[in-house]
């Protein structure tokens, strides 16, 4: 029997050996930039197929079959990169594929930059019947769907659009109960300010203007292309509304409409810990919060170990105008154990683009 200690996220050290034993294998080597404290960037391939609508293979089949069965357009994804439309549905297989020991199961996430796009991606694999997880001992090819929301998106060959997480079995009995984080909180606080338990750590809205007189930015509905492989290259006012501090300190959400807002709260994740956003409770409101919902070991550590970072919270009204109040509750962070720490934490290794942040937009766009 395995260890109980040694259930949990794998850190990316462990990533790299799942690589070394044949685990995770690539039509191209795995790069050191592709593993993260906690998760491992996955890359596009070379083609990509516009498909009519979104679709499971469902048990017994496999994801190339049924493109086969499905009209669709080929797109390759070479040299300059190819435009993927906004409200058009794409399947991409990835480079990478895997062989998972029976122990050992994983699940699939936007990447901050991704979901701060409004890019909608979800992982399938074959003989499934459910979207980002990949059950334990799966072996077999990953594909990624891509939908863009808001932003018609150039995508390459190699772009990074979703990260996997690598648990090993058992994990999902250890999620952290509310009894648990009180006590983690009580030895180094996971918030700034109170904290509120409700089967996670409560997150509430800030529309105080914490980042000055804006408290909010809302999509453009009809903006240029944006390369996504390019970084600090985009001027906000093209793509982006800004929404101003209001003496109400209230948000009406408009249906379907796309807004970028800020936690109340400032987050610290201990590097023996690994965090993730859930979808809101349905009888909260009216609408979706945060497509990429993973915090790595070591998000938001500010000086002193205070918690330092902000929950950037990506937001959809669903079918009615919907009122946010500054201080609402949005979303709860669950928690679960590392299988082993890191060696480096987030913001200490490459691609930390979000530490310490408030009011942040993706990493395509200048800053303000």
């Amino acid at each position: 029997m395995a260890d109980p200690a040694s259930f949990g996220v794998l850190s990316c050290e462990q990533i790299a050996e799942l690589t070394a034993a044949g685990a995770i294998v690539s039509t191209r080597p795995i790069e050191d930039g592709q593993r993260q404290p906690a998760s491992l960037d996955l890359r596009l391939g070379p083609k990509a197929y516009r498909v009519r609508a979104s679709f499971l293979p469902g048990k017994g089949r496999s994801v190339e079959a049924l493109l086969a069965e499905l009209s669709y357009d080929e797109i390759a994804l070479g040299g300059r990169g190819a435009v993927l439309e906004r409200g058009c549905v794409y399947v991409i297989p990835l480079q990478e594929s895997l062989a998972l020991p029976a122990d050992v199961a994983a699940v699939a996430n936007p990447k901050s930059s991704t979901g701060r796009l409004d890019i909608f991606t979800r992982l399938i694999t074959d003989d499934t019947e459910i979207f980002d997880h990949v059950a334990a001992g799966y072996e077999g090819r990953l594909y990624a769907e891509v939908s863009p929301r808001s932003f018609s998106v150039r995508v390459h060959e190699g772009s990074r659009l979703d990260q996997m997480r690598f648990r090993r079995r058992g994990a999902a009995d250890l999620l952290l109960a509310d009894a648990a984080l009180a006590a983690e909180h009580a030895r180094a606080p996971l918030v700034d300010g109170d904290l509120t338990l409700r089967d996670g750590v409560i997150l509430r809205v800030a529309l105080d203007g914490l980042a000055g007189d804006v408290v909010g930015y809302r999509a453009q509905k009809h903006a240029d292309v944006i390369d996504v492989d390019l970084v600090d290259h985009y001027a906000i006012e093209d793509y982006w509304e800004r929404l101003p501090l209001r003496a109400s300190r209230k948000l009406i959400l408009d249906p379907d409409e796309f807004y970028i807002l800020a936690s109340r709260e400032r987050l610290r994740i201990p590097a023996h810990l690994s965090a993730e956003m859930m979808a809101i409770d349905p009888a909260m409101g009216e609408f979706r919060v945060h497509y990429a919902g993973f915090f790595d070991p070591g998000f938001g550590c500010a000086a002193q170990g205070r918690p330092g970072s902000r929950a950037v919270l990506e937001v959809r009204s669903h079918d009615v105008p919907f009122i946010l109040e500054d201080g609402q509750v949005i979303g709860r962070l669950v928690y679960e154990p590392m299988s082993a720490e890191p060696k480096l934490v987030y913001g200490e290794v490459g691609g930390s683009n979000y530490q310490g942040q408030d009011l942040k937009l993706s990493k395509h766009f200048k800053a303000p």
